[in-house]
């Protein structure tokens, strides 16, 4: 089917017709001028860009460069439009005039500022050093062949057994195997810090992590204060979950003496980043059921939910262009192994790349992915010009993604789906539990592991002869996690994380959705819905759809804070979070009694 692309024409149409955001001082034609000729060359340009990505990012083929080196030239097309001197100069006189903005021209003006300090072409021959860099960095992690015991295997594989697996010799090999990536992809870590640091710095910033950080309006300082209040206020639940794992997770494999520090191979995720599927709640044993189902009964029955609770169904693009299932393990093609969804051009053409599988951990990642989906199609309307079709800030992307995960997870939404039966006991401490071995857990990977490792990295130029031992100096202090054994320099665990590598700088983004996906969760529950949060079935509800398409229909042409006050009438905070869970803290530290805690009793 024809790609819709975004003309030129109608950008200029949508921009001409938009009326978002309140007008003080009126609106400046020549800024107005300057913003619809640069809409039209980046509309055009961010296509181009994303195609070539896309076809980089789905079509790896060993000793073959081509996508590499179209995505490369791409990129810098790109990079030489955003950040030519003549806009950088153009938004900043605009920019000194404000009284004669509007507040959706401002809005504009900064976009464009922002993104010419990732690419400013006074230091061109930096940044077209490290889009190359970027695009072989990504080469190498997802060309990866991963090898167990002289076979083959997926990632997909590699987590299977990390879920399932009991012998803790069999768990180590595969955990080792899952590690061997870094080593190939430390050279190109150590040498893009170093590129993105020149490259924002020729603009002002101190380093990159500081530029990220500025889009939420905020320090870096701030930002880590946020990230270490919330794990503070989070820390009493975390401890107990903690203590908990230990000593449940040594009997499981059986493991007399109880380590002081949970071994990474012995977690069911290869960063420690969650633990759910340590839990198996009985009558929601999903995978069973989903067995059964095929990988696009998941992906149809996501939408299912989505167009129930009032959203259009996907359009028939989605389908004939997303990537949505694995390759074969010995594909001589390789993908990108990470879930991502993807707007295309801006307008119309949305989609997904993913390696569906029919399981409980992809039916909640589906369902977590089309959200994404749902708020580029909201935001795609006449009251948002281009250049702000983006979430209200990057947390509210995966918010309202992770959001609707968690809500396909409770019981009586998947009693109404028919996925359980509804004379089903389930223990509801147990379904607390394994969503706090989850989201919980995450904060303390997301916050403190990943925040700080590429804080020390950016900011404080970590030596990086460091890299391993910092990582794991973080994840000893914020999770609780050692390695299995000594890890030395000559490894880079940090790097086998997707994100340090392709999406860098701003994990803090994903702690923050699961603060606002909790505010956001609890306003459902108790005022449209009015059920226990704990226990919701969204499914059929236009209200709930009415409210989030209030949220997304902005995209970014709202300040974030303004959003969340005017949608949950509060400001960001863990409250709902706390509240969430309060139910299950007596219970673990009933289980807890005459167990040792390793960790502090405040956090660290």
């Amino acid at each position: 089917m024809k790609k819709t692309l975004l003309t030129a024409a109608a950008a200029l149409a949508i921009l001409s017709g938009c009326g978002g955001g309140s007008k003080k001082g009126g609106q400046n034609e020549d800024a107005q001028k300057f913003i619809d000729s640069y809409t039209t060359e980046y509309v055009k340009l961010y296509t181009a860009q994303e195609e070539a990505q896309w076809k980089s990012n789905t079509e790896i083929k060993a000793g073959d460069s081509t996508n590499q080196v179209a995505a490369e030239k791409a990129d810098q097309a790109m990079a030489d439009f955003t950040g030519s001197k003549e806009n950088i100069e153009n938004a900043k006189k605009f920019l000194d005039q404000k009284e004669q903005l509007s507040d959706i021209q401002k809005k504009q003006l900064d976009f464009i500022l922002y993104n010419a300090a990732n690419n400013p072409q006074t230091v061109a021959d930096i940044v077209k050093q490290r889009i190359k860099a970027e695009n072989e960095q990504t080469q190498v992690l997802y060309g990866f062949q991963y090898m167990l015991e002289g076979k083959k295997v997926s990632t997909n594989q590699l987590d299977d057994i990390l879920k399932k697996e009991t012998d803790v010799n069999k768990r180590l090999l595969a955990w080792d195997a899952s590690k061997e990536v870094g080593p190939k992809l430390k050279n190109g870590l150590i040498n893009l810090r170093n590129l993105r640091n020149q490259t924002v710095q020729a603009l002002g910033y101190h380093d990159f992590f500081t530029y990220q950080v500025s889009d939420y309006g905020m320090k870096t300082d701030e930002m880590m204060q946020l990230m270490d209040r919330l794990m503070r206020e989070l820390w009493p639940l975390y401890r107990e979950l903690h203590t908990y794992m230990r000593y449940e997770a040594a009997k499981k494999y059986g493991i007399g003496t109880v380590p002081d520090y949970l071994p990474a191979h012995w977690l069911p995720n290869r960063w420690g980043q969650d633990w759910s599927s340590t839990i198996s709640v009985e009558g929601l044993n999903l995978d069973s059921v989903l067995q059964a189902k095929s990988a696009q009964w998941i992906v149809k029955d996501g939408e299912d939910m989505y167009v129930s609770i009032g959203f259009p169904k996907l359009p028939q693009t989605f389908w004939d262009k997303s990537s949505l299932y694995p390759y074969p393990p010995d594909s001589s093609v390789k993908k990108n192994n990470h879930a991502s969804a993807w707007h295309m051009d801006l307008n119309k053409d949305v989609r997904s790349l993913m390696s569906v599988e029919p399981n409980a951990e992809w039916f909640e990642t589906s369902h977590h992915e089309l959200g994404h989906i749902y708020y580029y199609i909201t935001y795609t309307n006449p009251d948002v010009p281009p250049l702000l079709r983006q979430g209200a800030n990057r947390a509210y992307h995966e918010a309202i993604g992770s959001m609707m995960g968690l809500a396909a997870m409770q019981k009586p939404f998947l009693v109404g789906r028919g996925l359980i039966g509804t004379d089903v006991k389930t223990d509801s401490i147990q379904s607390l539990l394994k969503e706090a071995m989850n989201s919980v857990v995450f904060i303390f990977f997301s916050s403190g592991t990943m925040s700080n490792f590429e804080k020390a990295m950016y900011v404080d130029s970590l030596p990086a002869n460091q890299f391993n031992q910092k990582w794991w100096d973080l994840a000893k202090k914020y999770q609780g996690i050692v390695p299995p054994s000594a890890r030395g320099e000559e490894f880079c665990d940090a790097a086998t994380k997707t994100h340090i590598n392709d999406d860098p700088a701003q994990y803090y983004d994903y702690a923050l959705s699961y603060v606002i996906l909790y505010q956001l969760h609890n306003y459902i529950a108790k005022n449209i819905l009015h059920q226990d949060p704990r226990a919701t079935n969204y499914y059929g509800n236009k209200g709930i759809g009415d409210f989030l398409k209030k949220i997304m229909y902005t995209g970014s042409s709202k300040d974030w804070r303004t959003v969340l006050k005017e949608s949950t009438g509060d400001d960001l905070n863990a409250k709902a979070m706390l509240d969430y869970f309060e139910p299950l803290v007596n219970w673990l530290k009933e289980q807890n009694k005459g167990r040792k805690y390793t960790l502090p009793e405040q956090m660290p």
